[in-house]
């Protein structure tokens, strides 16, 4: 088993994978920080508005990551992807700034504003997807896949825990400014990204052929079912990082404890899963290694499941459970990629479909979590998460393995270089 395209790189100048980890902290700072990290539910009760209402505007505020395919064909046109990434970063900071300005979050001008930051940021994933499919080197796209998931969590993290720490602090429009910073200033990393020949044809109906020519190459073929069951099966969903924190007290945990193991240092866990995937240099199709990866984090899933009902379990338990999920959650990147083969002219419109279809599992498995806590609390929880995505992932590995998948090469060696 060995990397494809690898070869062909050879006398290439060498790729930064690394970088990717800056290029996707704008929309970690937004979208995993700002608005699912808990800083605009927090700012939200600060102005007395109840669970309720927070869970709905937080709701509304996240449909763009499910939506988002919709719009990010846009990336693929006009400019680069690099100048779709920074100008869509900058455009969503501003909006960000003008949300905080108003005098309620709650309002329909606050809400309206954050959405289209919201939105803006989502063509963030689609130029910094579009980008690291026009990587040649299957290492790189291995580097830049998890460092991206690292760089998102670890970002909406540190991001959250300042902004929640400096509200007291200082007035709102200077947390305005701040919050808005943070997700403009990391987009110029953008700048010392090396440029990306762009594709074009003489005309527009040539442009659609071509268009036309690298979605049948990717989804209509009999090797993409494989991505697409390691992208909708209930392995590694991750259901569960909101849900635990709700069944902490069953184990003896209080508040305080809940809110660091499950919010700053969680973030950090996920991310530092994530980040660690590159440090193993197995050379396996990016499919078998989700799987086994998957496999892992089941396993430390069962922890809660199995284990007593003591504080111990949930600080051993927890910690362990997002560690893993944050490497899953690199491995599930770099799945997309390989999937994805190169960029080509629609490689961002192409990595916001499957990027998307791993929203999937999260809806249904989030299902199943609570019915398993709903019956046998925590340890339900938790078990079910565990049972239903282990046999998920052994029953696709073990199809990987007797159809031979480890044995079949790439769509084609094109699929890394560019054409």
């Amino acid at each position: 088993m060995v990397f494809l395209g690898d070869q062909n790189v050879r006398n290439r100048r060498p790729e930064q994978g690394w970088i990717f980890g800056l290029l996707i902290a704008p929309y970690g700072v937004l979208l995993q920080g700002i608005v699912q990290g808990g800083v605009f539910g927090y700012l939200l009760s600060r102005q007395g508005a109840g669970s309720a209402r927070q869970a709905e505007l937080i709701a509304i505020l996240s449909l763009p990551t499910s939506l988002y395919f919709l719009w990010s064909p846009i990336t693929d046109f006009f400019v680069s992807r690099r100048t779709w990434l920074i100008g869509s970063a900058l455009l969503a900071a501003s909006l960000l700034w003008l949300s905080f300005e108003q005098p309620r979050l709650s309002s329909t001008a606050a809400v309206t504003l954050l959405f289209l930051g919201a939105c803006c940021a989502q063509l963030i994933v689609s130029s910094a997807g579009g980008m690291m499919g026009a990587l040649h080197s299957e290492r790189t796209r291995r580097i830049a896949s998890n460092l991206y998931q690292a760089g998102g969590m670890g970002f909406g993290a540190l991001s959250a825990w300042v902004l929640i720490y400096l509200d007291p602090r200082v007035s709102r429009n200077s947390l305005a400014l701040i919050a808005a910073a943070l997700v403009g200033v990391p987009a110029l990393v953008a700048l010392a990204a090396p440029a990306q020949q762009p594709i074009s044809d003489s005309t527009f109906a040539a442009t659609m052929r071509r268009v036309a020519s690298e979605f049948k190459a990717t989804f209509f073929r009999w090797d993409a079912l494989p991505y697409i069951a390691c992208c909708t099966f209930p392995m590694a969903s991750g259901a569960a990082i909101g849900l635990l924190p709700g069944v902490a007290d069953q184990y003896g945990v209080n508040g305080d404890h809940v809110a660091w193991i499950n919010g700053l240092l969680g973030g950090i866990l996920i991310a530092a899963g994530a980040a660690a995937m590159p440090l193993i240099r197995i050379r396996m199709r990016a499919p078998l290694l989700y799987m086994m990866v998957a496999l892992v984090n089941c396993a430390c899933l069962s922890v809660l499941s199995l284990g007593p009902m003591r504080p111990a379990t949930y600080y051993i338990g927890a910690p362990l459970y997002l560690f893993t999920i944050g490497s899953s959650y690199g491995m599930f990147t770099t799945v997309v990629l390989e999937f994805l083969g190169n960029s080509g002219k629609s490689g961002s419109t192409r990595y916001s479909i499957i990027n998307s279809l791993g929203n999937v599992p999260v809806l249904y498995m989030l299902q199943v979590d609570g019915w398993g806590a709903e019956h046998w609390g925590g340890r339900g929880l938790a078990g079910a998460e565990a049972l239903v995505g282990g046999i998920g992932a052994l029953a696709l590995l073990a199809w990987l393995v007797i159809r031979g998948f480890d044995r079949t090469p790439l769509a084609s060696e094109s699929a890394l270089v560019v054409q």
